[in-house]
């Protein structure tokens, strides 16, 4: 690939995102986990017809986006989630494919969300050596500031975020497909990004990589740590923290658009217990935030009665059971695996 300006002018990247190979693919990663889906499975009784038509449309420039399905999901708190048809989903994989690997590099190391050998337990684990080394193996106060970004989905200014992947890719048909995308869901005039698209997760840490680079680079913070718009600073002095906040808000108002949510706004000790991603992290123990507790165990309950009633299959529910056990095992959780089994056995 050509590249201009330190953008990737090369055409070659439209025509991979269009290849037939790369739409095979796509779709394959696509319905994986989702056979029992109706819409997947109309999709897929006329396969190759479909990916075809996909790819002569945006071939010849005119593909358009369809209209979204919403729908709420509490999880824990409710959410609006929108749902792209499956020809759109398929092509947000197919983007999501070819642009990861061209922007991935570019990313921070600590940035957790929606990558590749990354994820929550990751960030926990990065958190709890950050404290160590800030509070000299729990020797003196860690201090750790907690931000999120208010409605941060819902507030992506379509412009901005347009202008910071041309800068990385200057190919006119790939700007106009992205475009299409991006201009594809609105909260209001020029701003939003549905929940449910692989590519909103993409271009999510590409809008927010601005942030991660202020802070790393502009102000010098060697202890920070982002998942989505979910992020903290650890430093030995409370104050210095304090004045990070009108800082940080300012950059994220001026050349983002967005804002801090104040009602989570939070500086805390590290010996107090930091809620983070899930758990509650300690300078000598994790435990499981009681809300995800809960919430656990209210689906472990339904997922009991599912398999009762027939409604789930013994290895649904089978692996239902082994991804709580593969988040209780991040944590001090003696005591809720017995309930849990327990659970399981009434």
């Amino acid at each position: 690939m050509k590249l201009s300006g330190g953008g990737i002018s090369s055409h070659k990247i439209f025509d991979e995102i269009i290849s037939l190979e790369n739409l095979f693919l796509a779709w394959q990663e696509f319905k994986r986990g989702k056979g029992n889906k109706f819409d997947v499975q109309e999709f897929e009784y006329n396969l190759e017809d479909n990916i075809f038509q996909l790819h002569k449309e945006l071939q010849a420039g005119i593909y358009r986006h369809s209209n979204y399905t919403s729908f709420y999901v509490k999880d824990p708190k409710l959410r609006h989630i929108h749902k792209a048809c499956a020809e759109d989903r398929v092509l947000h994989h197919d983007v999501f494919r070819i642009l990861y690997p061209i922007f991935d590099p570019t990313f921070i190391f600590d940035s957790y969300s929606c990558r590749m050998n990354k994820g929550t337990h990751r960030a926990v684990n990065r958190l709890q050596k950050f404290a160590r080394k800030v509070g000299k193996n729990n020797t003196q106060n860690c201090h750790i500031l907690k931000l999120d970004i208010k409605k941060f989905f819902d507030s992506i200014d379509h412009d901005i975020l347009t202008l910071f992947i041309k800068r990385k890719i200057n190919d006119k048909n790939t700007a106009w497909l992205i475009k299409e995308i991006i201009e594809s869901f609105l909260t209001s005039p020029g701003k939003g990004l549905p929940l449910g698209n692989i590519t909103s997760q993409l271009f999510a840490n590409i809008y927010l990589d601005k942030l991660d680079k202020f802070i790393k680079h502009k102000l010098k913070i060697r202890y920070y740590i982002r998942y989505c718009d979910d992020f903290i600073i650890l430093d030995g002095n409370r104050d210095y923290l304090k004045t990070l906040i009108s800082i940080v808000s300012r950059f994220l108002l001026e050349k983002l658009k967005l804002s801090l949510h104040s009602d989570k706004i939070e500086i805390r000790k590290y010996h107090q217990g930091v809620d983070f991603l899930g758990y509650v992290s300690f300078p000598y123990h994790r435990i499981l935030r009681t809300k995800t507790e809960k919430r656990m165990f209210g689906k472990i309950k339904r997922r009991v009665k599912e398999l009762r009633w027939g409604k789930v299959s013994p290895k649904s529910f089978d692996q239902t059971i082994q991804s709580y056990l593969g988040v209780l095992k991040h944590c001090n959780s003696y005591k809720l695996k017995k309930k849990l089994l327990s659970k399981i056995l009434l």
